[in-house]
């Protein structure tokens, strides 16, 4: 039985708890490429090995996000957070103490990639935009995706130190125990019975599924949040481990990350606030387009902390900015419903994306020695994401007739 509550969520409460939420969940696993370089080689593992534990988290993330979304739609959010919460801390523990590198997949990839479907946006975003205004949701969703981008300035260079200061595994350990705290927060988000339930819809998943796919706008988009997740997560893993070739300290990838983190707080809140003036499928564009010329400058200019730590402040407000655009799309385009579990399908387009973009990235430099191929694939899939967002049509579908539940 789902916990009781009746009264509604306020703004606060909503913004809250579903931003402290985001900024932890996010915030631990913008760590992991901190990771690569002392499990791989304390463990005598390849850089392919670690990629494609991570790709298989996003793959999980992607597939799983699907389910946690209809889950969240039907009861509430506060018990698939639960599980969420459960699932991160036995896959931080098995990540830490996984002796071979299927059992790291399974911990690392399978059980974290879950977790992380059930404690970040999907979920979250459902309750916004269950109980925020029309009026006040993309703004909202700026708000907690720039939750998550702070969790990222403030959660990497603890995760540094506790690698450090502790040694890798017993800092993963100690992860495990700080990612609890979602427990007490999800209690925040138990929503009122008149908006969760079977009772409050005009469609069925199915129905909302083939509306969805047969509207060009949301395989666009899908198509769009492929190319985000390729980018964002072969930098956020393999970025550390490009510095450090090219002779920089571990110190300045540890920042570049936090910056990233710090300026996308400026990016996401930004890009809700501009989704309640402007059309969301230009700012979408605008995004691409500017981490394709980011990139492309990052190669051209001799590296140095410096140029560094330009790079990281400039794609980081351009990092998560794709996120309350796009959710704000598909709420705008198909209602709040099914919000989590139509955000979730998007999302699986991401984290195909995410699974290419890591996997790729530790596949090539084990082959070739150098990361640049699949740089240069960033630059070129910026450009496309760019324009297909270009002709997305913002208007909802119109439903002649209500379809029977």
């Amino acid at each position: 039985m789902r916990p009781a509550s009746t009264q509604p969520l306020s703004l606060k409460q909503v913004l809250l708890c579903g931003a402290m939420i985001v900024t932890l969940s996010m915030g631990i696993r913008h760590g992991f490429g901190l990771w690569l370089q002392p499990i791989t080689q304390a463990q005598d593992w390849s850089r392919q090995t670690f990629s494609f534990a991570i790709a298989i988290q996003n793959l999980s993330w992607g597939v799983m996000g699907v389910f946690a979304g209809m889950l969240a739609d039907k009861l509430g959010a506060f018990r698939v957070l639960l599980i969420g919460c459960a699932c991160y801390t036995l896959g931080l523990v098995g990540m830490a103490l996984s002796p071979t590198p299927t059992l790291f997949a399974l911990t690392a990839g399978v059980l974290i990639g879950a977790a992380q479907a059930g404690t970040t946006y999907a979920v979250v975003y459902g309750v916004i935009g269950r109980q925020i205004p029309a009026e006040k949701r993309s703004w909202a969703m700026g708000v907690a995706a720039a939750a998550g981008s702070f969790g990222q300035f403030l959660m990497v260079p603890i995760e540094g130190q506790l690698i450090a200061s502790l040694g890798w595994q017993t800092a993963l350990l100690a992860l495990a125990a700080v990612v609890l705290l979602v427990v007490p927060l999800a209690f925040g988000l138990r929503e009122p019975a008149s908006t969760t339930g079977s009772g409050r819809r005009d469609q069925t998943i199915v129905q909302a599924l083939a509306e969805a796919f047969r509207t060009p706008s949301f395989s666009l988009l899908m198509a769009g949040y492929f190319v985000c997740g390729f980018q964002v997560v072969f930098i956020g893993v393999h970025m550390p481990s490009y510095l450090r070739d090219k002779g920089l300290s571990p110190e300045v990838a540890s920042y570049a990350l936090a910056l990233i983190g710090l300026f996308n707080v400026f990016g996401t809140y930004a890009s809700g606030s501009l989704g309640q003036k402007f059309a969301k499928r230009k700012i979408l564009a605008a995004i691409y387009f500017g981490r394709a010329v980011a990139i492309a400058l990052f190669l051209i200019v001799p590296i140095s902390p410096l140029s560094v730590y330009v790079f990281a402040a400039a794609i980081g407000f351009l990092w998560l900015s794709t996120v309350p655009a796009t959710n704000a799309l598909v709420a705008q385009i198909f209602g709040v419903a099914h919000l989590s579990m139509l955000s979730g399908f998007i999302f699986l387009g991401h984290q195909v994306g995410s699974f290419l973009g890591v996997w790729l990235g530790g596949a090539l430099y084990d082959r070739t020695g150098s990361y640049d191929i699949v740089w240069y694939l960033s630059i070129a899939l910026g450009v496309f994401a760019a324009l297909i967002n270009l002709p997305v049509k913002e208007s909802a579908v119109v439903r002649a007739v209500p379809q029977p539940a």
